[in-house]
């Protein structure tokens, strides 16, 4: 049967997909526009797995919080290119990614990918969106804090997002520490939660640059240890100056204030993965070996 343009504009209003892609599957169908949308998301099954080796080193950093500060959400979702990580598709599936997160108490992946969503699942969804903008679409982190007094947020850009389960209810303290933390970095809230095994890789370098220094073992185990002592404080929040007044650390402001931060998540995109770098003189060089 012939497919009219109004069959094929429907389709697209519904999906958002391409025009020859919703003409192609209106056609399987013969018209019908329902088995049309499911044969259109079986075959975007095959277009994300196609796009599932793709490098994804651009992303969005989405946050939800409760009506009342006590439990807040933070996702990841990754894609390709920075073009796409600024479409408006990919931003609106991110935000309510992370509202269904919320919604759930969702801390894990593997649980927020089977979770609904508007009528389907997170990963039916994904896959759709793939289908749409046609990069490989990921959904990297999920992490769901809850306090029995407050979690702050920040979020810099829609690049780095930062939660803050704080001990009072006060979100501008929550918010400077937060953006303390978006900027610094620390490894965690306190020397003594710092993982043993990095504090001991990081004694072994210490221990071998003090070694070279030719000066007496006592005096090279107080070097290590001076070292391994600035080391802590320096990838402790606590530890660290505050960003705002570097005079005093953190600590002390959390002090001053009577307060005291439970524990934090940081999520950055990019953090941790590889980015693909085309040398294109090596490919073409290649290439002029290859046809010598």
């Amino acid at each position: 049967m012939a497919i009219t343009a109004a069959q094929v504009k429907r389709l697209r209003e519904l999906t958002g997909a391409g025009m020859m892609e919703c003409k192609k599957a209106l056609e399987v169908t013969s018209g019908d526009i329902d088995a049309a949308i499911d044969e259109m998301r079986k075959s975007g099954s095959l277009k994300a797995a196609k796009k599932s080796d793709r490098v994804t080193a651009e992303g969005y950093i989405a946050i939800e919080s409760s009506a009342d500060n006590k439990i807040a959400v933070m996702v990841y979702i990754a894609c390709e290119t920075d073009f796409v990580s600024r479409d408006n598709s990919f931003v609106e599936f991110a935000q309510n990614v992370a509202k269904v997160a919320l919604n759930e108490g969702i801390s894990d992946v593997e649980s927020l990918a089977n979770a609904a969503f508007d009528g389907k699942t997170v990963e039916e969804a994904r896959q759709e969106l793939v289908a749409k903008i046609g990069e490989n679409v990921q959904i990297l982190k999920v992490r769901l804090v809850s306090s029995e007094t407050w979690v702050s947020n920040y979020r810099h850009g829609s690049r780095i997002g930062v939660l803050v389960d704080l001990t009072k209810n006060d979100d501008n303290l929550g918010r400077d520490i937060a953006m303390h933390i978006a900027a610094s970095r620390p490894t965690a809230v306190s020397p003594k939660d710092i993982p043993v095994e990095l504090v001991n890789k990081e004694r072994e370098i210490f221990t071998a640059q003090a070694a070279e220094s030719g000066k007496p073992p006592e005096i090279v185990e107080k070097m290590v240890e001076g070292r391994v002592k600035k080391f802590l404080n320096e990838a402790s929040l606590v530890g660290q100056p505050f960003v705002k007044n570097p005079d005093q650390t953190v600590g002390d402001l959390l002090s001053q204030a009577n307060a005291k931060v439970n524990d934090f998540v940081r999520f950055e995109v990019g953090e941790g993965i590889e980015r693909k770098v085309d040398d294109f003189a090596a490919e073409v060089a290649a290439q002029v070996r290859g046809n010598e």
